[in-house]
């Protein structure tokens, strides 16, 4: 995973291009008419129901696009909001305000949906030992962002990106000529690159589980597209050798079946591309 400083680059890197894109060479509709030293002050206001993410993200843009700007924080990322609730107030500059609105609710609307959904995971794996993982299935340019909101959510991450962690997929199984070579191939990069990463290997069949056993130094093994009898026979098999995940297709509705058969995480594509935006207003007061 990403160290904690990369991270926070990352969100910095967002917060920029969003304003680059968004403001360009003013905010001309205030500039307009709202004088320069006009002071005012709104609210978040949910307008739906769900967890409230992004709360901490909305402050840094804030205090980016204007330090003199007063955030009164009312909730905090992870709690649940009902209709009606007030997030914060933030009090300062009319015209910063208003620069920072657009950005402030595009991100928190699609963060909380997507910490939304992820606690919904959460909730249907109770009382096993397997855990929800994200994807790579992210927006461009906003990765960090969409994996902030399934630690809020309640799940956990998985690579962040292609550098900080080996995924041995099917199509680089098939360009190396197969499991084995690709696993051996794997090891001697690390190894003369001077590169500590774990290394996941998918698997598309028992007979490749079988295969991939027969290596050393593989950290889990991805259980795709498995029905629920081969997965228990997979986790079976693989018996606490490496770690197992499951993944293809799960859905809330079949999630708590995968964990009864013992994987250790479900990763789910749909945590971050397939949800529909938390209602969320910024109105003055």
């Amino acid at each position: 995973m990403i160290s904690p400083e990369q991270f926070e680059k990352e969100i910095e890197l967002i917060i920029k291009n969003a304003i680059r894109e968004d403001v360009g060479d003013g905010d001309h509709s205030s500039l307009a008419c709202i004088p320069e030293d006009a002071r005012g002050k709104a609210k978040l206001l949910v307008k739906d129901n769900g967890i409230i993410a992004g709360v901490e993200f909305a402050k840094k843009v804030f205090a980016h696009i204007d330090p003199e700007l007063k955030v009164e924080q009312k909730l905090k990322d992870g709690e649940r909001v009902r209709y009606g609730d007030i997030v914060f107030y933030v009090e300062g500059s009319s015209q910063s305000i208003l620069k920072a609105e657009r950005l402030v609710l595009n991100a928190m609307q699609r963060m909380s949906a997507i910490a939304t959904k992820t606690s919904e995971f959460v909730e249907k794996l109770q009382g096993t030992n397997t855990r929800i993982l994200d994807t790579r299935k992210t927006t461009p340019g906003i990765r960090a962002l969409e994996k902030w909101a399934v630690k809020i959510g309640g799940g956990e991450n998985h690579r962040f990106a292609l550098y900080d962690m080996i995924m041995l997929k099917d199509n680089h199984i098939d360009f190396a000529g197969g499991i084995t070579k690709a696993i051996e191939k794997t090891k001697s990069y690390l190894k003369e690159k001077g590169l500590d990463l774990k290394i996941i290997v998918e698997a598309r069949d028992m007979r490749e589980i079988r295969e991939i056993l027969k290596s050393d130094g593989v950290y889990r093994i991805l259980i795709d597209n498995f029905n629920f009898e081969e997965t228990r026979q997979a986790v079976a098999l693989i018996d606490g050798k490496c770690l197992t995940e499951s993944s293809g297709g799960i859905t809330l509705e079949t999630a708590s079946s995968y964990a009864e058969c013992g994987v250790d995480f479900i990763s789910s594509g749909a945590l971050t591309h397939s949800v529909h935006n938390l209602d969320l207003s910024l109105k003055a007061v």
